[in-house]
């Protein structure tokens, strides 16, 4: 056995190699912080909850990957009686580019976790209060991502914040080295008409599948093109945007393939692709189907399959865009050609009922409305009367 040992450290030193090279620093382990369950929205869209400051109200934050900071909504600010101070800095978005204001060295508290020094910009979110029915205070990004290892469980609804530190990732899931500057990007293929490997931002404050620009789909001619396009309305940092959403034949993110996929092309406007640099964006629609770990500091996000992977998409085509107004449910948007608009709903209609449901669920109107293929019953208020419709949803597959 001696000489067994010895006759292996030889060879070892013939190669080079001591035998103390084996001995590294490391890292201690990463510790569990805060856990807290969160709420999810249309398109998978996760709201965290947090106080600001010393302040008892418990504000609700949209978790985005797609944000390259932290920001407060401006009636929010209003409501506590903040002073931001002017900047010259500007925000960019899919419907416009905006200056901010600051509010600078704030604290947010999670359970058992306070982060501090952050630097709030502060921007008008009424937009996003509407769509979603919910009260959105702000937006969280790369500034609390940058400094924690962060847990996603869509199975749970759970959300963890690590400390930096060594983590062992679990069997069966897939890591990403994206590129992360302040918002992650890495490549994933698409294909249509054509197939092409191009780069994506991770963007999981993004209730879609998938949105790729208008340049890159005519560049790349990857729209088959007896492909049908739909006229649809957005809704994004700057307001509101025109898109065309359709269907492209397939996705492939690392292993995982996904096939018939909902995508929205839109008109960059305002480069927020840079393109040729980014073909689009991939959505919380797709992302939600994974449990993820986002550990920007070793330059990886955790992929693992979940319950919902294979959970079928959304292909139902009304032409409304709900809106959920002073305790109201409003028709904020109608596209040109659809459903909706054939059948005579009108922007500013007030919906009474939704197929003879009065409860004024904003939630459950709006999933109604994505019921592909079925007719579907409005009873709706216009200026003082009110108006009964009946149209059929379709189906962009």
């Amino acid at each position: 056995m001696k000489k067994t040992k010895l006759a292996l450290l030889a060879f070892l030193m013939l190669l080079g190699i001591n035998s103390r090279s084996q001995e590294e620093f490391i890292e201690p382990p990463s510790r569990l912080l805060s856990s807290f369950t969160f709420v999810q929205l249309t398109g998978g869209v996760v709201i965290v909850q947090a106080q600001l400051n010393d302040l008892p109200d418990t504000l609700n934050f949209i978790l985005d990957s797609g944000s390259s900071g932290i920001s407060l909504d401006s009636a929010t600010v209003e409501y506590f009686k903040l002073k931001p101070v002017p900047s010259d800095r500007t925000i960019r978005g899919i419907a416009g580019i905006k200056k901010v204001s600051f509010l600078y060295n704030q604290t947010l508290r999670f359970p058992g976790c306070t982060v501090d020094s952050l630097d709030f910009h502060v921007n008008d979110y009424s937009i996003l209060t509407a769509v979603y029915g919910e009260r959105i205070d702000g937006i969280i990004g790369y500034s609390l991502l940058s400094r924690y290892i962060v847990k996603l469980n869509y199975d749970s609804l759970k959300m963890e914040i690590w400390s930096h530190g060594t983590m062992r990732y679990p069997r069966g899931g897939y890591l990403i080295k994206p590129y992360i500057s302040t918002l992650p990007v890495h490549l994933a293929r698409i294909r249509d008409e054509g197939a092409y490997t191009t780069r994506f931002l991770h963007d999981i404050g993004a209730g879609v599948c998938l949105m790729v620009s208008k340049d890159f789909a005519d560049d790349s001619a990857l729209i088959r093109k007896k492909r049908k396009l739909f006229p649809k309305e957005g809704e994004g940092v700057g307001g509101t945007i025109v898109m065309n959403m359709t269907v492209v034949k397939e996705l492939k993110l690392g292993p995982y393939r996904f096939r018939n996929v909902p995508t929205y092309i839109f008109e960059d406007d305002f480069n927020v692709t840079s393109y040729p640099y980014l073909g689009g964006l991939i959505g919380n629609d797709i992302l939600r189907r994974f449990n993820t770990i986002f550990n920007y500091q070793k330059r990886d996000i955790y992929l693992i399959p979940n319950t919902h992977y294979r959970e079928p998409f959304d292909y139902s085509y009304s032409g409304i865009e709900l809106y959920f107004t002073d305790g109201q449910t409003v028709i904020g948007n109608v596209s040109e050609g659809s459903p909706a608009e054939q059948g005579g709903v009108k922007v500013g209609d007030i919906v009474v009922a939704i197929n003879n449901n009065f409860t004024q669920n904003f939630n459950q109107y709006k999933t109604t409305l994505q019921s592909s293929n079925e007719r579907v019953k409005l009873i709706l208020r216009r200026k003082d009367e009110l108006v009964q419709i009946t149209f059929k949803v379709k189906s962009i597959l």
